[in-house]
C-alpha cells in the first residue's frame, strides 16, 4: 500500500498505441493540482497536454523529453499526500538508504492504491469534482484554478530514460505572491505566463524574463509580448532577446543524415501506403476559367459583414465540392468490403502542411454550413493547425478531402486518397493565362483541378460528372448558386 501513485500514459483515442514526450511542464518536487497540465505529448495525430490525475507532489519522472512511450507505461510518480511526512524508498524504486525512515504518522496516512483498472476522480474518462468528467486539456472545463508552471530549464529533467528519478523529501509549498512582481512569482520564482503566451514569446523571439507583466499578479499577457516584439522590430538596434531554437541538420562522416520516422510522418506513411495499394486510384484533370469566381470573391470581401473574414479561392472550391456532393452522393462514401457505405453528411477534410508534417483535419457536417459559417470554420481549422494544437478528434472521421497545392505555386497533382475516403480534389494555382473567351484570346484567371477517386466505387462517368460540376461552379459561382440551390 502506498500513497505514491504512478500515472500511466493514457489512451488518447483513435487506436493510438504510443506517444512522444515533447515537454515536461513540471519537475521533481513540484506541488501540483488535480487536472493541472503536467506533460505535452505528441501522438501520430496531434500534440496534446495531459492533465494530472491526482493532486500532490511530483516524486519521479520516468522518461525524459524526446522519449517515445507506449500507452499504459508509467511516466510520472505523484505523492498524493506530501504533508504526511517522509515516504518509503520502495514506492518509486529508489534505494532505501536514500530516504528517511517513515514515521508513525506517515504510515497511518498511507492510502490503499486503487485496484488495477479502477477509474478514479481526475482520471481521463472518470469522475471529477462536481460530478463532471475529467478530460484532456482543451477539451472541457476544469474546476480548479490554474497553477503557474515552472519555467522550462529551471531544473532539468534527468536524462535517464529507463530509470526513474530518485524521489525527494516532501517540501512545503512556496509562499503565494501578494502583488505584481514584473511577471515573476515569489522572489526568484518563475515567470508568470500562460502556455499560449509562452509559445507566442518563443515564436517571436521575446525573452519573458525581460518583461513587466500587466496581467493578474504581474503575469505576462499576449499584449505584453507583442509590444516587446514590435519594439524590437522598430528599434535602431535590435533588443538582445533569445532567438527561437531551430533544428540544424547534422550530417555524419558519410555525409548522410538519418531522421527518425515517427509521429505524423510515420502515420502518414502508413496510411498512404495502405491506401495506394488497397484502393484502385484513378485521376482526372480539368482546367477552368475562374475569372468570374475571382471577381465574386472581390465583391464578397467588399461587403461590410465580410470585411473581417478570411476569404480565399479555397472557400469557393469547398462550396463547389459540397454542392456537387449533393448532386452525386455516391462520391461521399466508403468501401466496406461487401457493401458501400454512402454518407448523408460531409466531414470535409482540408490538407494542411505543418511543422509536424501533413495533417488533414476536417470540418464536421460541412454541408449544413452557410458560406459564412464555412469560411469561419476553415479559418479556425487553419489557425489551429498552424499552432500544432489540432486534436485527434478533428482529424478523424473525414469523408472527402481537398488539398490546396496551388499555395505552393503547383498547377495540380494526383493526390492519394485518405484511408476510408473515395475521392480527393487537388486545387492548383490560379494563374493569368491566354484563354479563348467569347471567340477572342484574352488574359483570364485559370486553374487546374485534379480529382483522384476509388474506382471500386466511382466509375469514370460519375467521377467525370462530379469534376465537371465543380468546374461549372467555379466558372460562374453566382449563376450556379441560383441554379443549384
Amino acid at each position: 500500500m502506498s500513497r505514491i501513485k504512478e500515472f500511466n500514459l493514457p489512451d488518447l483515442g483513435e487506436g493510438l498505441t504510443e506517444g512522444e514526450i515533447l515537454a515536461w511542464l513540471v519537475k521533481v518536487g513540484d506541488v501540483i493540482e488535480l487536472n493541472q497540465p503536467i506533460v505535452e505529448v505528441e501522438t501520430a495525430k496531434a500534440a496534446v497536454e495531459i492533465p494530472a490525475k491526482w493532486a500532490g507532489q511530483v516524486q519521479a519522472i520516468f522518461h525524459p523529453e524526446g522519449s517515445t512511450v507506449e500507452v499504459g507505461t508509467p511516466i510520472i510518480a505523484i505523492d498524493t499526500d506530501p504533508g504526511a511526512g517522509p515516504i518509503e524508498a520502495s514506492t518509486t524504486g529508489a534505494p532505501a538508504a536514500a530516504l528517511p525512515t517513515p514515521s508513525a504518522a506517515s504510515l497511518a496516512a498511507v492510502q490503499v492504491a486503487p485496484s488495477e483498472g479502477a477509474v478514479e476522480p481526475g482520471l481521463i474518462g472518470g469522475p471529477a469534482p462536481g460530478g463532471r468528467t475529467a478530460v484532456l486539456v482543451g477539451y472541457g472545463p476544469r474546476t480548479t484554478a490554474a497553477k503557474r508552471r515552472p519555467r522550462k530549464g529551471d531544473t532539468p529533467v534527468p536524462a535517464q530514460a529507463a530509470a526513474p528519478v530518485a524521489p525527494v523529501a516532501p517540501a512545503s509549498p512556496a509562499p503565494v505572491a501578494t502583488g505584481p512582481s514584473n511577471g515573476h512569482g515569489p522572489a526568484g520564482g518563475p515567470v508568470l505566463a500562460k502556455p499560449p503566451v509562452r509559445k507566442l514569446a518563443k515564436d517571436l523571439g521575446v525573452d519573458l524574463a525581460t518583461l513587466s507583466g500587466s496581467g493578474p499578479l504581474g503575469s505576462i499577457t499576449r499584449d505584453d509580448v507583442q509590444r516587446a516584439a514590435s519594439a524590437a522590430t522598430t528599434a535602431a538596434e535590435p533588443l538582445a532577446v533569445s532567438a527561437p531554437a531551430t533544428a540544424v541538420a547534422s550530417f555524419g562522416a558519410d555525409r548522410e543524415q538519418r531522421i527518425p520516422v515517427k509521429g505524423v510522418r510515420k502515420l502518414t506513411a502508413e496510411n498512404m501506403s495502405r491506401s495506394a495499394f488497397t484502393a484502385p486510384h484513378v485521376t482526372e484533370f480539368l482546367t477552368v476559367d475562374v475569372t468570374r469566381a475571382m471577381k465574386a470573391l472581390d465583391r464578397l470581401r467588399s461587403r461590410r459583414e465580410w470585411r473581417d473574414v478570411r476569404v480565399s479561392p479555397l472557400l469557393l472550391v469547398a462550396k463547389a465540392v459540397l454542392l456537387a456532393v449533393k448532386r452525386h452522393p455516391m462520391v461521399n462514401s466508403t468501401w466496406a468490403g461487401d457493401e458501400i457505405v454512402v454518407k448523408d453528411y460531409v466531414n470535409l477534410g482540408i490538407a494542411a502542411a505543418t511543422e509536424r508534417g501533413l495533417i488533414v483535419p476536417n470540418i464536421k457536417d460541412a454541408g449544413r454550413l452557410s458560406l459564412r459559417e464555412l469560411a469561419d470554420a476553415m479559418t479556425d481549422l487553419v489557425q489551429t493547425a498552424k499552432t500544432g494544437k489540432t486534436s485527434p478528434a478533428d482529424m478523424s472521421g473525414g469523408t472527402l478531402t481537398i488539398t490546396n497545392v496551388g499555395v505552393f505555386g503547383v498547377d495540380t497533382g494526383t493526390p492519394i486518397l485518405p484511408p476510408g475516403e473515395s475521392a480527393i480534389l487537388a486545387f492548383g494555382a490560379v494563374r493569368e493565362m491566354p484563354w479563348v473567351h467569347k471567340g477572342k484570346v484574352k488574359p483570364r484567371q485559370v486553374t487546374t483541378l485534379g480529382l483522384s477517386f476509388d474506382h471500386r466505387i466511382i466509375d469514370g462517368e460519375l467521377g467525370s460528372k462530379f469534376l465537371r460540376d465543380i468546374g461549372e461552379f467555379l466558372a460562374d459561382p453566382e449563376a450556379a448558386l441560383l441554379a443549384w440551390t
